[in-house]
Formats: structure tokens, sequence, C-alpha cells
């Protein structure tokens, strides 16, 4: 018999999230577009991200149709949250200028990857990238490179230089809560052992 679920943050009801999820007002709005291999992964951080801020969607799938109507978002001009040659450095937003409609791809990078190329006007739109990415709280995984975040760490850092000077942060307490009770439902020694400090 499976455990009672939060519908909300879908984690287990005595593990529910919610009371540390904020509700964030943004200029920028943000669109996850989730690959379904992640859905029910443990550490599901776009959802923690849709949940957090009150401009943002979250939408699963792998061909994305209505992809077009999603864009045309008057107001705003999209721009896509992934590396590439080409990708302008995020900046604060001028005073006149109008808001972003940020996309944000979000599975590992391979499956991130897939989704572009399965949806051509996904990977047509302008890049935009973190300019100086810090590093990642997130202990539970091996990062692929240096400045490799979680699709929230990615949003928290991409709105705060666009917004700047206003904080995010609160984003990453449900985070922070996550990662510290799967390190304590594995136990010290296997987490160091797995996860700890590199040679």
């Amino acid at each position: 018999m499976s455990r009672a679920r939060c519908q909300r943050c879908l984690r287990p009801a005595g593990h529910c999230l919610c009371p540390l999820i904020p509700q964030l007002p943004s200029r920028t709005r943000v669109l996850l577009l989730q690959h379904p291999s992640e859905v029910n992964h443990a550490l599901n951080t776009a959802r923690l991200a849709a949940l957090g801020l009150n401009n943002a969607e979250l939408i699963v799938g792998e061909v994305f149709e209505d992809l077009p109507a999603l864009l045309q978002r008057p107001g705003y001009q999209a721009r896509l949250l992934f590396p590439a040659d080409d990708a302008q450095p995020l900046a604060a937003y001028a005073a006149s200028q109008e808001p972003l409609l940020l996309v944000v791809p979000d599975g590992t990078w391979r499956k991130a990857r897939k989704l572009l190329h399965l949806n051509p006007l996904l990977a047509a739109l302008p890049r935009v990238t973190l300019a100086a990415a810090t590093a990642s709280r997130y202990r539970l995984r091996k990062a692929p490179g240096p400045g490799a975040l979680s699709t929230l760490e990615a949003i928290v850092q991409a709105l705060e230089v666009l917004e700047a000077p206003a904080s995010f942060e609160p984003l990453l307490r449900p985070f922070e809560a996550l990662i510290e009770g799967q390190i304590a439902a594995m136990g010290e020694d296997t987490y160091q052992r797995n996860h700890g400090a590199q040679p």
C-alpha cells in the first residue's frame, strides 16, 4: 500500500513541504517545461519553483503542442535559460524594459536537450545564461561540471540578477529541507561515503 501524499507538493504526507513554500511575486514570468521522467523524482525542484512563484507555470511533457500560445505572452519577451555559445548573460532590468518570459527546461542535461530537439520552436528561442553561477547546494547529486545547478537554484539566481535587489532566497527553504531530509534518511555515514567531499 502506498503512503499518503500531499497533493500539492507530492511529498509523503508526513514530509509535506508546503509550510516552507513561499508565495513570491516576480516581474519575470517563469515557464517550466518538465520532462516526464522528473515528475516522481524525490527532489522535484521545478515543482517547488512553480509552487513558490506566483508568476510561474509548470507543464509536463516531451512535445508541447501549445508552445506557440505559451510563448506569445503579451508584455513579455521569451528567452530560453539554457547554455549556448551565443547565450546572452542575464542582467538587471532597465527601467523601461519589457520583462522576460523565462523558459526553463527541467530534466537531466540529456533529457533537457531532448526537449529542445523535439520542440524546434523552443530550440529557436534566444538563449540567456547566468554570467557567474554560484556553487550548487544540491549535495545529493554529482554536478556534471562547475556552475551546474538544480532547476530551482538556476531560477533563483536568474531572478535575483534580473530583479535586483529583490531576494528570492525563500524559494530555497523547502529545497534545503528536502536535502536535509534525504541525508537524514540515508544516514550520515552513507551520505559521506557516497556524496562527501571527493579528494
